[in-house]
């Protein structure tokens, strides 16, 4: 009977479950640690929650190879880490950037899946920041990880269409299911001595850092397509504010309307829907919003219920 291939898995993330998934079903892989971060305080209660790679594990009857470091940069954990003898460690979406003396122990090295088209967005929200730049197509990454950030030697790479009706969730979900699959056929390939990894060109990278709290304010000013993409990149998130209150921005269309308004004025020449003026004169029409009062709702319902003038 042929030995199975060793995997110390490292992820949090929902992005990483479809990959945690696929290595647990595979007959050739034998997942021997799952390295996830630790419970964190979530929610309005700030109730001490679990992350969802390790709820998929304790799912998948993986309880006793959890473990939920604070620190992977420790001698304790690297000791603890080559004890297991794993073949090949796999990292996705982990949140924390892997020590040499961890990521060089393993026979094959370590494998990482990033989801984008390497060199460009590097960095902790690639998904995010290619659907915020309005681009048309991403994709998925296996390297090898090295000391730099996402700089590692290509193995293989599979682009994904960015459909105009994608949002951060649908994009996510499907960068993360074929990810998965082309991981571990990725994996097979490697271990087989049928990939020569290649080096990327750093000279064309870009770099895609995380989120800031402020970018989740929609700023009128921008141009209507900027608007409409960064919406669909925050999702459910993005906002805006009237009066003093809070509005979530689900969707939005960009309309064909020019007007020479002010940027955020509620555009008062149509009556069937919600209108915004944008900073180039184009007016977007909001299409699903979360109301003050936390209900999700269509645009033009939202005008029966709130008299508004301007978004701020």
């Amino acid at each position: 009977m042929k030995e199975k291939l060793k995997v110390a898995f490292f992820g949090t993330s929902d992005f990483a479950v479809p990959t945690l998934e696929e290595l647990f079903k595979d007959e050739e892989t034998e997942i021997v640690a799952v390295i996830t971060q630790p419970d964190r305080p979530a929610g309005r209660g700030k109730k001490l929650t679990p992350p969802p790679v390790k709820r998929k594990a304790l799912e998948l009857g993986l309880e006793k190879l959890i473990f939920q470091p604070e620190r992977i940069k420790t001698e304790e954990f690297r000791e603890w880490f080559c004890s297991l003898k794993p073949d090949v460690a796999i990292v996705v979406a982990y949140g924390k950037l892997i020590p040499k003396g961890i990521f060089d122990f393993p026979k094959y090295k370590t494998l990482n899946l990033h989801a984008s088209l390497l060199p460009k967005y590097r960095g902790a929200a690639p998904i995010h920041r290619a659907i915020m730049a309005g681009e048309k197509i991403t994709g998925n990454t296996v390297m090898l990880i090295d000391e730099g950030l996402d700089s590692g030697d290509i193995l293989s790479q599979q682009k994904e269409p960015i459909l105009e009706t994608d949002n951060i969730e649908s994009l996510s979900k499907r960068l993360a299911t074929k990810g998965a699959k082309l991981l571990v056929e990725t994996l097979k390939r490697w271990v087989k001595g049928e990939i020569t990894p290649r080096p990327q060109k750093h000279k064309k990278a870009t770099y895609a850092p995380p989120i800031l709290k402020s970018e989740y304010r929609i700023c009128w000013k921008a141009e209507a397509e900027s608007v409409r993409d960064r919406i669909r990149a925050l999702y459910p998130n993005a906002y805006t504010t009237f009066n003093g209150k809070r509005i979530k921005i689900l969707s939005v269309k960009v309309n064909d309307i020019k007007s020479d308004l002010p940027p955020g004025t509620v555009y008062p020449y149509n009556k069937d829907g919600l209108y915004v003026v944008c900073g180039d004169q184009k007016v977007v029409q909001i299409l699903e919003l979360i109301n003050p009062k936390g209900k999700r709702i269509k645009g033009e319902d939202f005008l029966r219920g709130y008299k508004v003038d301007r978004f701020i």
